[in-house]
This record gives C-alpha cells, sequence and structure tokens, in this order.
C-alpha cells in the first residue's frame, strides 16, 4: 500500500543525507514524476486552464502553456490570474482547477508509452519506487487508482511539503521516507521544473520531455520515452556515474 510521508519530516533531512550508503548495487531507489511522465495528463491540465479561464472571460495566450507547466499549481495559478487580470481569488481558481482536472481524468486516464511495463519491472524486482508530484493529494490519490498504488512504496504530493518543485523538498522528502540516499536515486521527469527539484535534490535525472525541450547535462540522461527505460537502464546509468 503507497504511505505518504509528513512534511514534518524534512526536520531530519541533514542526518539522513549524512548517512553511509548501503552495500550493493548503487541504484537505491526510483522516484517518478506523475503528469506528462506516467500518465498523459499535461494537456489535460491546459485545456481545463482553457475553459476554466474561459467561463471567467479571459482567452489564454498558447505561448503561456510552457510556463504554467510542470509547476505547482499555486504559481500557474498566480501567473494566470496576473496574466489574464482574471478577478477571482487563488484558493477559488485553485479548486476550479482541480475540480476541472478530475472530471477529465474520470472519463479517461492515457499512461504514457512504456509506463506500465516500467511500473511493473520495478515492483517485480523490489526496486523502492516513489510517486513524487506538484499536483494536490486528491488528484494524487485519484491518479494511483490508475496506475496502481501497489507499485509505489509512498507518494508525495504538492500541497504536503513546504516548498514543492522547483525546489528539492519533494524529492528529498521521498528519498527520507524510502530511507535511501538522494544520490543514489534514479528520478524519472519530464519538465524542467521538475528537473530542476531532482538535481537540487542531488538525484541523477532521466528526462522524458513532454511540452518542452530538455537538454542533457551532468546526472541528467534525456531520452525520447519510456519505452526506452527500463531497470538495466537504470542500473547502468547509476553504475557508470559511480
Amino acid at each position: 500500500m503507497t504511505s505518504t510521508v509528513p512534511a514534518t519530516a524534512l526536520g531530519t533531512l541533514p542526518q539522513a543525507l549524512g548517512a553511509a550508503p548501503a552495500e550493493g548495487s548503487p541504484l537505491q531507489a526510483v522516484l517518478l514524476d506523475m503528469d506528462g511522465t506516467l500518465v498523459d495528463t499535461e494537456g489535460f491540465w491546459w485545456d481545463v486552464e482553457v475553459e476554466v479561464f474561459a467561463s471567467l472571460g479571459h482567452a489564454l495566450d498558447d505561448s503561456w502553456r510552457h510556463v504554467v507547466v510542470g509547476g505547482p499549481m499555486t504559481r500557474s495559478a498566480g501567473f494566470l490570474i496576473e496574466a489574464t487580470g482574471a478577478d477571482i481569488p487563488l484558493t477559488e481558481l485553485t479548486v476550479l482547477l482541480n475540480d476541472g482536472f478530475e472530471d477529465r481524468i474520470s472519463c479517461a486516464l492515457p499512461l504514457m508509452p512504456g509506463a506500465a511495463r516500467l511500473l511493473a519491472e520495478l515492483s517485480e524486482h523490489g526496486i523502492p519506487t516513489a510517486l513524487v508530484s506538484a499536483s494536490h493529494r486528491r488528484i494524487i490519490d485519484r491518479v494511483l487508482g490508475s496506475l496502481g498504488a501497489h507499485h509505489f512504496a509512498l507518494s508525495v504530493a504538492g500541497d504536503e511539503v513546504p516548498r514543492t518543485k522547483p525546489h528539492p523538498d519533494p524529492y528529498l522528502t521521498a528519498a527520507l521516507g524510502l530511507g535511501v540516499d538522494p544520490v543514489r536515486c534514479a528520478v524519472v521527469e519530464d519538465t524542467a521544473t521538475g528537473v530542476a527539484a531532482a538535481e537540487a535534490a542531488g538525484c541523477h535525472v532521466v528526462a522524458v520531455p513532454s511540452v518542452a525541450p530538455i537538454t542533457p547535462a551532468a546526472r541528467r540522461t534525456v531520452v525520447p520515452s519510456l519505452e526506452t527505460v527500463d531497470l538495466t537502464f537504470l542500473r547502468g546509468l547509476m553504475t557508470e556515474m559511480r
């Protein structure tokens, strides 16, 4: 069963980070983003944002899409309020967006190519796995029903940490909850915001770009799809780094 890690656990992160690495495989855990990485929902969020703002009498510029993708809802919603001048409180807009998104995924929740196979393989081999998302808990719990909560030892939601992506807190919290060293975690992400969070936590990142391009860098490997990612691939990356 998937568990959650309380934000208060962040208070013990320095001790966790200072722990000696365990013997054995250099890959201790795999931490995965949700929207755009495991489920094909980045377009859903934008469609909901367009519909909600249309109901408020405002049209969204398509060029804003790359600004709001991958980050916390408070940031994206706040940006859209400022950009459009919409007269709506941030808290009210957040509820409308979450409601609209839940309606969307209740009708269909397409998985990204290769996602189901990768999760099944990680589970089969007993690799500690966590779902780490900027989405709120209410959304994560709905998606877990389709992804299979049994695939994840724990999940971290954007409204459960003091600072969500692009800050490292979500990934540090996940590593702490799994009892592993972030440096020996592989993170799978689809946006620059998520990549920044994982790299700030010290993890190696496998980037599968969804909306905007991501360039390779130190401790960052870019792949075209999850179909090219398996356990052998992830272990190979960590071994090469070591």
